[in-house]
């Protein structure tokens, strides 16, 4: 295909997106309204629906679609919960074309009105040129995005430039259960034909400039538990001549990181990769608002100073982050009481090369060592019950070349290539058990709040995005078709 058919093409996609727009609009606002939160119990059956209405509109655009049934899962009182079925879906077989396979999620995290939301979450909600609500962007959006990009060829009678497949789950957001193993079953049969698959579930890193995300860091979550009887006692008749587990805990957390951020526990950044010089001047090509991404958080003042330290500690070195106390008392007022028991929960960010056991090991003997010094009674126990490895990928690969290309025509520049501070366990998964070239492709900015109050992905994002996926089908094809053609060229040679 000449250049300039190309662009005539690419203009004809892009002009019956924008036309459609409000259309794309009304199917988001759709699926925002289900409640699809797969953290709470009693909303299961919502989140069941939730994959029932992505499955119809896949085989309203034509595609075969399986709902695999995952069975159930116990949770901690005993109760058993039906998973929602994951679909697997297929479009097209072309043998000349590569297969591209999508994956994203259609559950979200919990979302309330009287949480701090300017709007009711789950009321899609334009203001400003933002639509507001829960799954906005993370990941309904996006989700939806690719959904009518392949829907815009389809409408436009195009021949379609890749084969797709899309596999769809509603329990990402606790933990993806099932999903390794299916993937694991499905390897030789449905991944069997997959050249590439794509993964639009984070975020750029700034408010306007595209990126593309070639690594994330894994995340080790630890409980710490110190407990000394029974029962909780009166601060009166007992404060003063026991050892509290609330002030073993703050001491044993406390230990963990000193006050310019860095951890300290010993032989944590042993594994950790010299920074390179060739390395470290990619960080300064990148478009990094300091300001913004401060205004972003709310904070006033960030642990480093420069663009590239900030950078580099977001992705490049691991960080211990501490999240939360379970037993002690933390409701309005006041209760003079000693918990007996209290749970200290943390996690550490880590980077390629270090290893989740010996990161486990290290905690471990690092806090039995504080605790013993503090000739405590009370029982200690440190344990790990969650832990994802690090991704990282070739930015060199047909698949960042087609993307880059793609935001390049869509956007007018070059994305930023970067890294991801937080955890896309999916991300590794696809790539260890399918073995094929994985790249994260998001269409979300940097203030669009996924996880927070007032998610939103603007109108200018989604749109702009859809139009992104469409210019990348087509630019994945060609190099695709290319590289086909230059090894066939070597193997007659």
């Amino acid at each position: 295909m000449s250049s300039s058919s190309s662009s005539a093409l690419e203009m004809e996609i892009f002009q019956y997106i924008d036309v459609h727009q409000s259309d794309f609009i009304e199917d988001l606002k759709e699926w925002v309204a289900v409640e699809s939160d797969s953290v709470q119990p009693n909303l299961r059956e919502e989140v069941i629906r939730m994959m029932a209405l992505a499955a119809d509109r896949l085989a309203a655009l034509g595609a075969t679609v399986n709902l695999v049934n995952l069975g159930s899962h116990q949770l901690p009182d005993g109760q058993d919960l039906p998973l929602p079925p994951v679909i697997l879906g297929e479009l097209e077989k072309d043998p000349q074309n590569p297969t591209v396979c999508f994956y994203g999620h259609v559950d979200v995290q919990p979302a309330k009105k009287e949480d701090g939301w300017k709007t009711d979450p789950y009321t899609l909600t334009e203001i400003d040129g933002n639509l507001y609500g829960r799954g906005a962007t993370d990941n309904k959006g996006p989700v939806l995005a690719w959904i009518n990009a392949v829907e815009t060829f389809r409408a436009l009678k195009l021949a379609m430039p890749v084969n797709f497949k899309f596999v769809i789950e509603g329990m990402e957001e606790a933990g993806s259960l099932g999903l390794e193993k299916l993937l694991e079953e499905e390897k030789q049969s449905f991944f069997s034909d997959v050249d590439y698959i794509v993964i639009s579930d984070n975020l750029w890193l700034s408010n306007k400039k595209p990126a593309l995300t070639y690594g994330s860091r894994g995340n080790a979550c630890f409980f710490v538990e110190v407990e000394c009887g029974g029962k909780d006692l009166h601060s009166g008749t007992f404060g003063g001549i026991i050892h509290e587990p609330l002030m073993d805990l703050i001491a044993l957390l406390d230990s963990l990181v000193d006050p310019t951020g860095r951890i300290q526990i010993p032989g944590i950044y042993d594994s950790v990769a010299a920074l390179t010089e060739e390395e470290r001047k990619l960080y300064e090509s990148i478009e990094f608002d300091l300001e913004e991404h401060k205004n972003n958080s709310g904070v006033e003042k960030f642990l480093y100073g420069t663009k590239e330290e900030i950078l580099l500690h977001l992705w490049r070195y691991p960080s211990l982050s501490i999240h939360g106390i379970e037993g002690a008392f933390h409701e309005p007022g006041i209760k003079t009481v000693i918990p007996s028991k209290v749970i200290g929960k943390f996690s550490i960010r880590q980077v390629p090369h270090m290893d989740l056991s010996v990161v486990k090991q290290q905690v471990v003997e690092h806090l039995e060592g504080v605790f013993s010094k503090r000739n405590s009674p009370n029982k200690l126990k440190v344990s790990m019950p969650l832990g994802a490895k690090p991704w990282l990928a070739d930015v060199n690969d047909p698949l960042y070349k087609a993307a880059r290309r793609a935001i390049k025509t869509v956007f007018g520049e070059d994305p930023d290539f970067i890294r991801d501070g937080s955890t896309i366990p999916v991300a590794r998964m696809f790539q260890t058990i399918t073995q094929r070239s994985v790249i994260m492709l998001p269409i979300g900015a940097a203030d669009d709040g996924e996880h927070s109050q007032n998610e939103k992905i603007s109108r200018h994002n989604y749109i702009e995005g859809t139009k992104v996926f469409a210019a990348f089908f087509l630019e994945i094809s060609k190099l695709h078709r290319h590289l086909h053609e230059t090894s066939n060229t070597e193997t007659n040679n």
